[in-house]
């Protein structure tokens, strides 16, 4: 070949290494296409971005590993994902939600999917035999969340998912507060698993993204595959890559971080001015004996509390805290504090009183010393 142009040089001169080098740390692939075999096939499927990218492939394998599912889907967002899985719904469909259920999810609900027909009810998960009352001919989705946000009521997964099979209805189970390190639904009956991995998974508070976990690898599966790459809502290379990487320390980070959680909790039930705390981990919380049999030694880094003298003391206490930053989500190093109410809206069901808590890493005395002088200011 002949000597080629400047123009020429400068793209075929930065074109990929290939197989040249092998890097201990998983690089990032930008790539939006692939090129074509000889035969005019893809090596490994790669063919487009939005179809499949090797570090999206690499997020999706170890979320359905941790998980014990056959199968994961990554999305752009939390609700990326979640309104995947309301897709597979049809017109006429009918879904049971927690009665404290993730605010957005009401609000998708309410704003767009009621033009294609669903509905739903609100109903109290840690009531078995009120789930059962409240299904009807046309409930095909029973949605769980558990612990559940912002109230950290708990369900039990093994008796919802019973019944729900007993109906033929699905079972899906919002997974993002407890992470498979701590529970495992798809083990305990539930079909589908749902993740922000914004949250957790990520855990530095610097990536936005969703995940679905099917336990099967079947038709509906392949519809949720179809959704994913048809709707286009994946994560870029770059997310996949972040969330991969905070995945590495996700076992540690969520048993220390629940572990403070713990000993905060234990504080703060002990506490004069608090008037309730929700966590799983106190004998007193109604859903411990569930939470201890099915959740995996330790209750998560979650937890609520309900300030005595109601909503203007609790948003002082917030204000006077230090090394709790006011801010929405959850699951990164750092310790956050929110009043939700205020954040849910008017219509929301959260007391009005109540702070919800993400514990991070910061040392657990640091973190109580904080509260204890914000409460004594009060």
């Amino acid at each position: 070949m002949k000597s080629l142009h400047k123009e020429t040089q400068a793209i075929k001169s930065v074109q990929a290494l290939q197989d040249e080098v092998k890097p201990v740390a998983m690089p990032i692939y930008l790539s939006t296409t692939y090129e074509r075999e000889p035969d005019g096939g893809y090596k490994n499927d790669y063919i487009y971005s939005r179809n499949a990218n090797p570090n999206r492939t690499l997020l999706e394998n170890s979320l359905a590993l941790l998980e014990g599912g056959a199968v994961a889907y990554a999305f752009s967002s939390g609700m990326a994902a979640i309104t995947a899985v309301l897709q597979l719904l049809k017109t006429g469909d009918h879904i049971l939600l927690p009665d404290d259920v993730y605010y957005k999810i009401r609000m998708v609900l309410d704003e767009t999917f009621e033009r294609w027909g669903l509905s739903y009810s609100l109903v109290d998960m840690s009531d078995v035999k009120s789930v059962s009352s409240a299904i009807k001919e046309n409930t095909k989705l029973i949605w769980l969340e558990t612990p559940s946000n912002p109230m950290l009521k708990i369900t039990d997964i093994v008796a919802v998912s019973n019944l729900a099979k007993s109906r033929g209805i699905l079972t899906v189970v919002d997974n993002t507060w407890a992470t498979p390190i701590l529970l495992n639904p798809l083990n305990l009956g539930a079909d589908i698993v749902i993740h922000s991995t914004t949250k957790y998974f990520g855990g530095h508070s610097d990536v936005l993204g969703g995940a679905v976990i099917c336990k099967e690898s079947n038709e509906l599966s392949q519809s949720l595959q179809h959704i994913q790459v048809g709707g286009g809502a994946v994560p870029s290379p770059f997310d996949s890559w972040l969330i991969a990487r905070g995945i590495s320390t996700l076992p540690l980070r969520i048993k220390a971080q629940s572990q403070t959680a713990m000993q905060l909790a234990q504080y703060l039930e002990s506490h004069t001015a608090i008037e309730q705390v929700y966590y799983p981990g106190l004998e007193s919380h109604a859903g411990y004996d569930i939470a201890k049999a099915q959740m995996n030694e330790y209750y998560g880094a979650m937890l609520s509390i309900q300030i005595k003298r109601g909503e203007q003391v609790a948003r002082k206490v917030c204000n006077a805290l230090k090394l709790f930053t006011q801010a929405t989500s959850l699951g990164g190093v750092e310790s956050l504090v929110e009043h939700r109410k205020s954040v849910e809206g008017p219509d929301s069901y959260t007391p009005e009183n109540l702070l919800r808590i993400s514990v991070g890493l910061e040392h657990v005395e640091d973190l109580i010393a904080d509260f204890d002088e914000a409460l004594k200011l009060q």
